[in-house]
């Protein structure tokens, strides 16, 4: 039942995580699409941050039970909202479209029509040659993997340590405490992403995690002992000469460090990927490119939370952490070098940019 139920339960979050971000992009006037888009991330990590909340004084069966009124709310609402215009336009329902467009921005100003053909609705191969698709489709995987590779899941999965070596009275307090900065830097992000842009945004926040993970890794190299087949909690273990306050001193720098990369995490590579990618593919190869990244996404995050452990094993801890501050420096220069800014522009100037119209 326990195992039907997270099965279910995935299946759920799974097309959420694919459906959600097009859905108001599609619906988004372009002027507030980053807030409005940023909205699918914040909202994610609010009900991370509720549910350690209701964690504490919940057993796990009601806190299932609760878990279940978010969706149940999702259901009724989408019940009242309509299809995307542009969807609409693909099934050749005009009129609708133009409800719809009614409905939601009140007026047909900014609207700008995308071209519907019918002979390109289906994807092919061979379509992968035309640059409109491929460059969108290699940036796109690309965002979803190096949003994986930064090392967000193994700095959430040592979050609690961490904190435990810091001395905190309760470490559980860890889990509310990255929580809470995540909602603060999402929301921060969320507010200024259509004025910042999301360029600049993706670069401050790869360099705020280069310096994290850095800094993570040199907590890990000034605490561990000479390398040994110990076991993975072991590795996490400062040594045992360090003085006592020299020990939880360097536990504050990895704290520091914990709470820096989830501030740099927050304010780009955790919503901006999600965003761009409901932004930048042309519409009739839309479902399956963002399909594809999404696969990406939830692939690369399982392949790192998985083999973690193994890498830590064979690198040592400050090598793991090293490793992925290099991964967020690549993320840089394909940030600066690779993707486009989409802020105030429309679906249809994004798609053209592309295709060097």
């Amino acid at each position: 039942m326990l195992l039907g139920g997270r099965l279910l339960t995935g299946l759920a979050c799974g097309i959420a995580s694919l459906v959600a971000p097009v859905y108001i992009s599609e619906i988004a006037y372009p002027a507030v699409r980053g807030l409005l888009g940023s909205c699918v991330q914040l909202m994610v990590v609010t009900g991370i941050l509720l549910a350690y909340l209701a964690g504490w004084v919940l057993e796990w069966r009601w806190l299932a039970v609760l878990g279940c009124v978010p969706p149940s709310f999702m259901l009724l609402l989408m019940c009242c909202m309509p299809e995307t215009p542009r969807f609409l336009l693909t099934q050749h329902k005009r009129q609708e479209a133009m409800a719809a467009l009614q409905f939601l921005w009140g007026s047909e100003q900014g609207w700008e029509e995308p071209p519907v053909r019918a002979e390109h609705q289906d994807f092919h191969l061979a379509q992968l040659r035309n640059p409109g698709i491929y460059k969108p489709f290699a940036i796109g995987i690309l965002l979803m993997a190096f949003q994986q590779l930064s090392g967000i899941n193994a700095v959430m999965f040592y979050a609690e340590t961490i904190f435990e070596e810091a001395k905190f009275k309760e470490s559980s307090l860890a889990s509310v405490i990255v929580g809470i900065i995540q909602v603060l830097f999402t929301a921060v992000a969320a507010l200024v992403m259509d004025r910042a842009g999301r360029r600049l945004l993706l670069a401050l926040s790869g360099v705020i995690m280069v310096f994290s993970t850095s800094a993570f890794g040199a907590y890990f190299k000034l605490t561990q002992g000479p390398p040994s087949n110990s076991s993975h909690m072991d590795l996490l273990a400062p040594v045992s000469l360090e003085p006592a306050e020299a020990s939880v001193g360097l536990a504050w720098l990895a704290v520091g460090s914990v709470c820096l990369f989830i501030i740099g995490f927050a304010v780009g590579w955790g919503p901006i990927p999600w965003l761009l990618m409901s932004e930048i593919f042309p519409l009739h190869v839309k479902g399956l490119a963002t399909g594809v990244c999404v696969l990406t996404n939830w692939l690369m995050a399982f392949l790192v939370t998985k083999e973690f452990s193994s890498l830590m094993e064979v690198l040592r801890p400050y090598g793991a952490f090293w490793l992925a501050s290099a991964f967020c420096i690549l993320s840089v220069l394909f940030t600066l070098f690779c993707v486009p800014e989409t802020k105030g522009k429309t679906l249809e100037q994004i798609t053209a940019h592309f295709e060097g119209r």
